[in-house]
């Protein structure tokens, strides 16, 4: 009846999980930006004071 006690490697599997997807988050969020910028400044480009770019 002897029991082998394992130490649990559970406690690290949740925290890199949560470090990536926070890292997955951070990256989406960043590209979410980027692409915004791009967005707001084409129409900006194309419709300056509410008229159309010739």
């Amino acid at each position: 009846m002897t029991q082998t006690k394992e130490p649990k490697k559970q406690a690290k599997k949740p925290n890199s999980r949560e470090d990536r997807l926070k890292a997955a988050l951070k990256a989406n969020l960043g590209r979410r930006k980027a692409q915004e910028k791009v967005r707001t400044s084409a129409e900006q480009d194309h419709t300056p004071e509410g008229g159309i770019k010739e």
